[in-house]
């Protein structure tokens, strides 16, 4: 018998139904009594490991170097953290019609964390783009949302959500900044161990944001802030991301083009300036918005399925354009590049 698969085109990330499974686990089994201050404690303790590992990985030379294409990177960094931003204010007018103010509180916050970097390569390298620049763009992105995200988030969220104030900068310092800076330091001693392991540290660093979620959303039900959604304001949610995806990806492309970029350019803005990371986005939410992490991460899950849903299509698209018409008899054809679909929670 022939075994079904489901359409290449339309990937549904294998983390995404983790993530949903632990969300599921943390509404029937949430951590209460004194099992809630040892969730917390790990969950914090993950944190800081996460962006340990994210500095220690991160090689801030080739970053560096990269930025000798400045223009290509400014307008990534300009999408990323200024337009994105921006029409995340504008939703502010939709509030309470199609949103509650939590759920805004989180699409606002999703317009503020740094762009992704494996699944804006992979997509990327499928439409025949600059790989090296997306490479480049997204480790560059992640690296300033280190430092942007924060800052972002204490001038235009305020108090929403768990609001933010001197100690919640202390608190990023300490949970974010400082394990970040301390595996920069440690790179050159733990750098080559990190590579030589690298699929065993990915599964680790999973792990580590499943936990996160556990907590956050386990904290969510012990408040009891989900029965401030219904599926009618889900279904409002999905129709504004929809929207804000749509307008990013039509900006990058278009926008790319009237500024003189190449196709090859073009492409890798359009990736990754239409994104947003997940894997950063969810320890920064938790660190934030304490109690109130699970409705403000909510946005960030449901558009990253649907940005790698739609990014899919089109990079079938643009390679298909990349090949042209029909190769004339005695013409080599171009060779094609060999990269799956399959993409990290980036």
């Amino acid at each position: 018998m022939k075994r079904l698969r489901w359409p290449r085109w339309m990937p549904v990330d294998p983390y995404i139904v983790l993530l949903l499974g632990t969300v599921g686990l943390a509404a029937l089994l949430p951590a209460r009594g004194m099992a809630a201050p040892v969730a917390s404690g790990a969950s914090t303790a993950a944190i800081a490991f996460l962006f340990f590992l994210y500095g220690a990985r991160l090689s801030t030379q080739e970053t560096l170097a990269g930025l000798k294409h400045w223009r290509l990177h400014g307008t990534v960094l300009a999408c990323t953290f200024v337009v994105f931003p921006l029409l995340g204010l504008a939703a502010r007018g939709l509030v309470p019609v199609l949103l509650t103010h939590s759920l805004y509180t989180g699409l606002l916050f999703l317009t503020l964390v740094p762009s992704t970097i494996q699944s804006s390569i992979a997509f990327t390298s499928i439409a025949r783009g600059n790989v090296p620049a997306a490479i480049s763009a997204g480790s560059f992105s992640s690296l300033a949302g280190i430092v942007l995200t924060p800052l972002l988030a204490a001038a235009l969220l305020g108090n929403s959500g768990g609001g933010f104030s001197a100690d919640s900068l202390v608190t990023i310092v300490l949970q974010l900044l400082v394990p970040f800076l301390a595996g920069q330091l440690l790179r050159r001693w733990i750098g080559g161990f990190i590579t030589r392991h690298k699929k065993v540290l990915e599964l680790v660093n999973r792990g580590s944001i499943l936990l996160v979620v556990y907590a956050a959303f386990s904290e969510g039900m012990v408040q009891g802030i989900w029965h401030q959604v219904s599926p009618l304001r889900l279904g409002g949610l999905l129709v504004v991301e929809a929207v804000l995806l749509t307008v990013m990806l039509a900006l990058t492309w278009y926008g790319s083009r009237a500024l003189g970029f190449s196709r090859e350019d073009r492409i890798a803005i359009q990736f990754a300036g239409s994104k947003k990371s997940l894997a950063s986005g969810l320890p920064m939410a938790s660190v934030l918005f304490g109690a109130h992490a699970s409705l403000a991460v909510l946005p960030l899950m449901l558009f990253h399925q649907m940005q790698l849903m739609v990014c899919a299509v089109i990079a079938k698209r643009r390679a298909r354009d990349a090949e042209g018409p029909a190769v004339s008899p005695g013409t080599a054809a171009a060779p094609r590049t060999a990269v799956g679909t399959g993409t990290r929670s980036g």
